[in-house]
C-alpha cells in the first residue's frame, strides 16, 4: 500500500466513522437488550438496565457486562455441576406431619422447596458458645467411628487448638476424621489450622481455596455452614465458628449453637458429605446410624446456596412469615433483607402479627450495620419492635414463629447469606423448643435498647445519608 492508498483509506474511515460507531452501538444495545429481557426476572431491574444500555452508548453495555450479568450462580453451577448435594441418606417410611393445620401447610411448602422429608423423633439442645465448644470437644473425644467437621472459620487459637488436638487424637485412635474449612475463613488466623492438622496426619481440605488473583471470583462463593457429625449419630450446627473470642474472659462475641440427635442428623450428613465430595472428590459414608427416636422435635435441614439450592432458604423464610398468626421473633447480626422479605414483614404486621427484631448494638461490620439502620425507621413506622443488644457482639441467628416453629443455623438476613453463600439451617416444629427459645429472647430483650420513633427522628442528616449510601450496596452485603 503506497502513501496515496493509505491516505484514501484514512479518508474513508473518517467519512464513515460516525456511521460505523452508530452501527456498533446499535448492535451492542440490541444484543444486551435481548440478554436482559430473557434473563432478568425483576421488571424494574430489566427496565433500568435497558434504559442504561440505550441511553449511554457503549458504557451502558460495558457496565451491564461487568455488573448486570449474574456470574455468581453460573459459576456455582460450573463448580458443583449444578447439584451440590446428591440424594441419599436416611428416610422414614412415612414422613412426619405437624398436628397444627397452619404449620402443616408450612411444612408442605418447605418440603416442596427442599425436596427433603420432615423427620420426627429428634432432640435439639440449645447451647451457648462455651457450652457448645466443650460438648463438641467431648464428643470428638468419645468418637469411635467417624468425625465429620465443616466450619467457615476454624481458628488457630485458644478455641481451635483444643478442638484440633481432639481431632488429632481421634485420628490416632483409628477414627475416620474429615475436616473441611472454608478457603477464606481459614485465613482469619495465620498460620492456619489447616497446616497444623495436616502435620499430624488429619485429612483436611479447604473449600474453594486459591491464592491466584485470576480465581478471585470464588471470593463470593463461601461455605458458611457450621456442621459437625460424630459417629453419624450426633450432630452440631448453628451460628458458631471455632474462634477464641467466644471463650475469652470477658467474651468478645456471643452465639447460639445446637446439638441435634435423631433422624434429622441425616440431613447434616447429606450436606457435609456432598461438600466434602466437591472439595476433594472423596466419597464418605453419609448414612445415618443413630436411633429413629431421640426426642419430640420434628425437624428438617434446609441447604441454601447459589447452586441448585438457590432461593430455597428465602422461600422458606417467606413461607414462615406468611403463615405466622401471632408473633414473629428474629435475631440476626446482619439484617439487610431484600424488598420481598421487607414486604412480607410489613404484611405480617398488617395482619396483626407482632414482630420483634433483635440486632447488635455494635456490629463487627460497620457498613452492614449502617445499611440495617437505614431500614429501621420504616420498620418502626410499620409497628415492628426493634431492639439493639448491648456488647459483646451477638452473632446468634434465630427465628421463632408463634412459639411453635423455629429456624436455626448459619444463615443471616442479607444478600450474602440468601444468594452468595452456601448455608445450612434447620426448621423445627415443637412448641416446647419454641417456648424455650422465646423465653431466652425475653431475657435478652430485658437487656436491650428498645428503639422508637423518637430515636429515628433524632438521627441527623449526615447519619441518614451515610446509612442510605450503605444500603445502596444491599445486593452485595
Amino acid at each position: 500500500m503506497d502513501v496515496a492508498d493509505a491516505h484514501r483509506l484514512t479518508e474513508l474511515l473518517t467519512e464513515y466513522r460516525a456511521g460505523a460507531l452508530a452501527l456498533a452501538s446499535l448492535t451492542l444495545a440490541v444484543l444486551a437488550s435481548l440478554h436482559i429481557v430473557q434473563r432478568k426476572r425483576d421488571p424494574r431491574a430489566a427496565a433500568a438496565w435497558l434504559g442504561l444500555v440505550w441511553l449511554v452508548p457503549f458504557l451502558g453495555c460495558a457496565l451491564y457486562l461487568v455488573l448486570g450479568v449474574n456470574r455468581i450462580r453460573r459459576r456455582a453451577r460450573q463448580l458443583t455441576g449444578g447439584e451440590l448435594e446428591p440424594v441419599g441418606g436416611w428416610r422414614a417410611a412415612a414422613e412426619a406431619v405437624p398436628t397444627d393445620p397452619n404449620l402443616r401447610s408450612l411444612s408442605a411448602l418447605v418440603g416442596q422447596v427442599t425436596g427433603l422429608p420432615l423427620t420426627a423423633g429428634n432432640d435439639v439442645a440449645v447451647l451457648d458458645a462455651p457450652q457448645a465448644h466443650d460438648l463438641m470437644r467431648k464428643a470428638i473425644d468419645g468418637a469411635r467411628e467417624s468425625v465429620y467437621l465443616g466450619s467457615y472459620i476454624f481458628g488457630n487459637d485458644a478455641a481451635g487448638i483444643p478442638v484440633a488436638d481432639a481431632l488429632i487424637n481421634a485420628h490416632r485412635r483409628g477414627v475416620r476424621v474429615r475436616v473441611l474449612v472454608d478457603g477464606v475463613g481459614a485465613l482469619y488466623s495465620l498460620p492456619t489450622i489447616v497446616s497444623y492438622l495436616k502435620r499430624h496426619g488429619v485429612v483436611v481440605h479447604r473449600f474453594l481455596h486459591s491464592l491466584a488473583p485470576w480465581r478471585m471470583p470464588y471470593m463470593n462463593l463461601r461455605n458458611h455452614r457450621k456442621i459437625m457429625v460424630v459417629d453419624r449419630q450426633v450432630g452440631f450446627t448453628g451460628g458458631m465458628n471455632i474462634r477464641a473470642g467466644y471463650l475469652a474472659e470477658p467474651a468478645s462475641i456471643r452465639d447460639l449453637h445446637f446439638r441435634l440427635q435423631g433422624p434429622v442428623v441425616s440431613h447434616l450428613l447429606r450436606s457435609f458429605t456432598a461438600d466434602w465430595y466437591f472439595a476433594c472428590r472423596e466419597l464418605v459414608d453419609g448414612a445415618y446410624r443413630g436411633p429413629a427416636m431421640c426426642g419430640t422435635v420434628m425437624a428438617r435441614g434446609i441447604s441454601g446456596g447459589p447452586d441448585a439450592d438457590f432461593d430455597k432458604r428465602r422461600l422458606a423464610l417467606l413461607g414462615a412469615l406468611n403463615r405466622a398468626e401471632h408473633r414473629i421473633r428474629i435475631m440476626t447480626p446482619y439484617f439487610v433483607p431484600d424488598q420481598t422479605l421487607q414486604s412480607a414483614l410489613n404484611l405480617a404486621r398488617l395482619r396483626g402479627v407482632e414482630v420483634d427484631l433483635f440486632l447488635p448494638q455494635k456490629n463487627n461490620l460497620r457498613i452492614v450495620q449502617w445499611a440495617s439502620l437505614f431500614i429501621v425507621p420504616w420498620l418502626l413506622r410499620q409497628g415492628v419492635n426493634v431492639y439493639l443488644l448491648p456488647p459483646p457482639f451477638d452473632h446468634s441467628k434465630l427465628m421463632v414463629v408463634d412459639d411453635s416453629w423455629v429456624m436455626l443455623g448459619s444463615g443471616n438476613w442479607d444478600a450474602r447469606s440468601l444468594t452468595l453463600n452456601f448455608e445450612f439451617d434447620v426448621e423445627c416444629y415443637c412448641s416446647r423448643l419454641g417456648t424455650q427459645l422465646s423465653t431466652w429472647l425475653d431475657q435478652r430483650q430485658q437487656q436491650a435498647q428498645a428503639l422508637d420513633q423518637r430515636w429515628a427522628d433524632a438521627q441527623g442528616p449526615g447519619v441518614r445519608l451515610r446509612n442510605a449510601m450503605a444500603h445502596l450496596l444491599e445486593p452485595y452485603l
